[in-house]
């Protein structure tokens, strides 16, 4: 389609906002416009679409079917364009946005409890920081710093080891006999929890001291470590997790180790950050930041 002939964004906000009014009326009292230039806008777009948006039934709008659909993608479009605003209104003035992912647990229990202190070192940097688990591409993310587990590597950027990781069982003191754990294949017993983003883990532990079970992938899947925390803790059953991550259980009591083996990963957590984007301040100042309090 032609550029000229694409709809204009104008017209779009007059759709998007008689859809959530259902009143051209109304639209345009919070558009600051007239109902006619309302009426017109939504005419002109349903003449280019060559689909009716609304009907007209006693006095008042009803959204047609390609009307819902239309409006799904319409919102779509005017939150990106609001998104992309607001990323340009911060970038490079006084203020500055550094965009950071993490995975969600080590966000909640490592990352975030070692940035206290740095909005009063550097006032001028606001953090936005989301949870990410698969892999995506920093320029076409706008993703300034990243925060992942793997063998160190990621395409057009420079990563640094933060810490390595020990996979340990742990469980509410509460479901262990009162014999004790004789051999690591009775925890079985106690319900498995698995890790959806690592699904050999407990196949990899058993291994790891020889031990084979057909229930190494049976159990109840959560999405992150964080919720077979909390099971465990509950008493569900026992969870494999990063033994740093479970510590704050661990020293209250919550949760226990009843098999003292742990099993060391090839695999480690790094920060990773795009190579242009080394001598950018809020970053280098995110960094060194983050070496200092690892």
């Amino acid at each position: 389609m032609n550029r000229r002939h694409l709809p204009s964004l104008s017209a779009m906000q007059c759709f998007e906002a008689s859809a959530r009014h259902l009143s051209f009326t109304r639209a345009a009292v919070e558009l600051s416009l007239t109902q006619s230039a309302v009426s017109k806008q939504v005419a002109q777009l349903e003449s280019l679409l060559e689909h009716p948006l609304f009907r007209r039934v006693r006095k008042r709008l009803q959204l047609t079917p390609e009307g819902s659909l239309y409006l799904t993608e319409v919102r779509k479009i005017l939150t990106q364009v609001e998104m992309s605003t607001r990323y340009m209104q911060s970038y490079g003035g006084q203020s500055e946005v550094l965009n950071i992912t993490t995975l969600p647990t080590f966000g909640a229990r490592w990352l975030i409890p070692r940035l206290n202190g740095f909005r009063f070192r550097h006032p001028n940097v606001y953090l936005n920081i989301s949870n990410r688990t698969e892999p995506f591409d920093f320029e076409e993310e706008r993703i300034d710093v990243a925060f992942f587990f793997g063998q160190g590597s990621w395409p057009k950027a420079e990563c640094i080891k933060l810490l390595d990781e020990e996979m340990v069982a742990v469980c509410s003191p509460s479901v262990i006999p009162a014999e004790g754990i004789q051999d690591p294949l009775e925890l079985t017993r106690l319900v498995l929890l698995q890790q959806a983003t690592r699904p050999e883990a407990w196949h990899d532990w058993f291994e790891g001291q020889e031990r084979y079970t057909s229930h190494s992938y049976h159990g109840p899947r959560f999405d992150t470590f964080y919720m077979a925390l909390q099971a465990a803790r509950s008493g569900c059953g026992v969870a494999l997790v990063p033994r740093f991550l479970a510590e704050e259980e661990l020293q209250t009591g919550q949760l226990v180790i009843p098999w003292p083996f742990s099993l060391s990963s090839s695999n480690a957590y790094y920060l990773a950050y795009p190579e242009y984007k080394a001598d950018v301040g809020k970053v280098k100042n995110f960094i060194e930041w983050i070496l200092e309090h690892r």
